[in-house]
């Protein structure tokens, strides 16, 4: 295909040949698939986490991470960038060294927490992200990204507490996995379900918020399955768009199929490198910032007690 348009953009300090990167999913156990993904255009790869709990359960999870890690950068060229998930200050730092010395590009810190204890406030919640992220950056020297869950109350501030402690990074938004309950047995029941355009919204916002008001990259994934909503991503102001549920469901050729048709609609408009997109929906360029606070809000609730209009016979 003769390129319409130069997609190649910066993210976590790599030169990338276009935005679309496949995010964190069990699609790296596969060498074969992971060398499709590479022919299907994928900019880079992220890995699946390697999970803190998994390594106290299985001595070997850490070493299998680290092999897999060297079989993937032996046989594609793209980035590789690891995830990994803590639970302790010392486990955080001790694989993320590991990392670091296994040879990743870089690394997606996936931050999980679901915040139960009533005694622990808001800035305890925050106040630990912060504090691992810092520790890290002194520590290691390859790219961190910080992947974030949507619930936390200041997200804005979050944000910028991390960009000025120097992450390379935000990724936005981690998915919660929320259980059903079992109503006989009364215990949660563990669900998967695919993510769909419809959760694109929450992730457009956010980073059109932060786009411009911090320095580092910002990352959307979740909710992106058509070349449109690549479209939106990259408007509102993302580095990169990172594509899990679309690729499970389609294929390799899913990646392929959203690249093509971003960059075709990207050329019709007159579009001659994806700066020239970039940010152009954000609240920083906006003539309004107040739409992304409380005038959509409203007009959404005003609109929708509006009379649906009798049509005329």
């Amino acid at each position: 295909m003769t390129h319409l348009m130069n997609l190649r953009t910066r993210y976590l300090g790599l030169d990338l040949p276009n935005p679309f990167i496949a995010g964190a999913s069990p699609l790296d156990s596969d060498l074969d698939m992971v060398m499709r993904l590479e022919d299907a255009g994928a900019a880079a790869i992220v890995m699946h986490s390697l999970f803190e709990e998994d390594i106290a359960q299985y001595g070997a999870a850490t070493e299998a991470y680290l092999d897999r890690l060297l079989q993937i950068k032996r046989r594609v060229r793209l980035p590789v960038i690891a995830s990994l998930n803590g639970t302790t200050a010392t486990g955080w730092l001790r694989y993320a060294s590991l990392i670091e010395h296994g040879g990743a590009d870089a690394l997606e810190l996936n931050f999980y927490h679901v915040a139960t204890d009533c005694c622990e406030d808001a800035a305890t919640v925050e106040r630990r992200v912060i504090d691992i992220v810092a520790v890290l950056k002194e520590s290691i020297t390859i790219p961190l990204a910080v992947k974030l869950s949507p619930f936390y109350s200041a997200l804005p501030h979050l944000a910028a507490q991390l960009d000025r402690i120097g992450a390379d990074a935000l990724v936005l938004f981690n998915r919660f996995y929320q259980a059903d309950i079992d109503p006989v047995r009364r215990e949660p029941i563990p669900e998967l379900h695919y993510s769909d355009s419809s959760e694109l919204l929450m992730r457009l916002r956010w980073i059109a918020i932060l786009a411009g008001q911090v320095r580092a990259s910002l990352a959307l994934t979740g909710g992106v399955h058509r070349p449109i909503d690549a479209v939106k991503a990259i408007l509102a102001g993302a580095d990169v768009v990172q594509l899990v549920s679309a690729i499970l469901i389609g294929g390799p050729s899913a990646l392929t199929r959203i690249r093509i048709g971003f960059e075709q609609w990207a050329a019709d408009q007159g579009c001659r490198a994806i700066g020239d997109m970039r940010g152009t929906a954000s609240m920083a360029r906006c003539d309004n910032p107040l739409n992304y606070e409380r005038a959509n809000y409203l007009e959404v609730l005003r609109s929708s007690h509006r009379p649906t209009p009798l049509v005329s016979e």
